[in-house]
């Protein structure tokens, strides 16, 4: 990249090409600082000058923001859409103002839609799409943990097994697939339809066997993922959150305690699982690797949604590992074996660090009892 800034419509191109190039995942653009790539979770800066103000983004901004689209950003000072790039890569693009400039976060989604093993997810993920042909299933997880990608892998997997309509609601859409023995329909806030909530008022009646909510943002998206889940849909959801107890609690904050008894109830019928994961830095050098914990609904689960006991999940996940349940414990001490990540990397991420500490010791103990 030359140190000289080029004209705008041209240094986005660059840019994007550079994150493909290097495997970048995001792309940062401030007035005030040099582009800077996020490569293997850590940000570097490029060998460029800084951005000289905000026309400039504008100008680099222009050839990706779908036209129509520019007053939502002038009026709410934020935009989500997506961009198809030369290479083949798509991007998911949020422009946002601060300070009065504008700014932007660009993350590079592959084109090619990965599968469980590229992504190192264990075998409960294939066995969830397998067996579950209603009900709900939860991705859940912090910002930049792969969710994304784990939910292509899903929805494609499924593609490749049955015969089922599908219908994506998206923000934006990501990855684009191809239809195999499904027939499917992605839909991208914005473009196909102004928002979750009408997208969501006629979904049902679009006769979906599948149906993936972007994002279950608050009571209405919940409320219709809970809906579709129980009228025979199988529907897929994401939310922010760092473990599976804590989905519990992040799902009944959308609605008043009066409402609780009947939510955790559709819960305990409609739930099939949650799968958390976490993104930790591998032992291969700019390698990212998945640290997964998994909540199956079984009896024992649906007892402890009813009756209000969710402190009980992490022990029924430890405890529940043949049905494939993982706790991130278990998931942490098994990349520390396979030699995926190091020993001081998984005990920074260790919920609890004492337990990891005694099943790696037991793991090697065992491990030395063989030979």
């Amino acid at each position: 990249m030359s140190k000289e800034l080029g004209k705008p419509e041209i240094v986005i191109v660059q840019l994007l090409a550079g994150m493909t190039k290097l495997q970048a995942s995001d792309l940062h653009l401030k007035v005030g600082y040099i582009p800077t790539y996020r490569v293997g979770g850590h940000l570097r800066k490029l060998d460029m000058p800084p951005l000289p103000d905000t026309e400039y983004v504008r100008a680099m901004m222009a050839p990706l923001v779908p036209p129509h689209r520019m007053k939502e950003y002038e009026e709410h000072g934020d935009l989500d859409f997506s961009h198809s790039g030369a290479s083949g890569d798509r991007y998911r693009i949020n422009v946002f103002r601060s300070g009065n400039q504008m700014n932007a976060a660009i993350r590079r989604v592959q084109s090619h839609i990965p599968d469980f093993n590229s992504l190192r997810l264990p075998a409960i993920y294939e066995r969830i799409c397998t067996m579950s042909y209603d009900g709900l299933v939860i991705i859940s997880g912090v910002t930049g943990s792969g969710k994304s990608s784990t939910l292509a892998a899903m929805l494609d997997h499924i593609n490749h097994i049955r015969s089922a309509h599908v219908i994506t609601i998206e923000d934006p859409v990501e990855y684009r697939f191809v239809p195999d023995k499904c027939i499917i329909s992605q839909r991208e806030i914005g473009i196909d339809i102004p928002n979750y909530a009408e997208a969501l008022r006629y979904v049902v009646r679009q006769d979906p066997d599948v149906i993936l909510i972007g994002e279950m943002r608050d009571r209405s998206t919940m409320m219709a993922s809970l809906q579709a889940a129980e009228t025979g849909h199988l529907v897929f959801g994401t939310l922010h959150c760092s473990d599976a107890q804590q989905s519990f609690a992040r799902i009944l904050e959308f609605f008043p305690r009066a409402e609780h008894a009947f939510i955790r109830s559709s819960l305990a019928n409609s739930l099939r699982a949650i799968c958390v994961q976490r993104l930790l830095p591998g032992i291969e050098k700019g390698s990212r690797v998945p640290a997964t914990e998994v909540l199956l609904n079984n009896s024992v689960v649906r007892e402890k949604i009813r009756r209000e006991e969710d402190k009980d999940m992490p022990a029924i996940i430890a405890q529940s590992t043949e049905e494939g349940m993982r706790s991130f414990t278990h998931s942490l001490a098994e990349l520390i074996e396979q030699e995926m990540v190091h020993f001081d990397t998984a005990v920074e991420y260790a919920p609890n660090r004492e337990a990891l500490r005694s099943m790696v010791k037991g793991i090697q103990t065992a491990t030395q009892g063989l030979v």
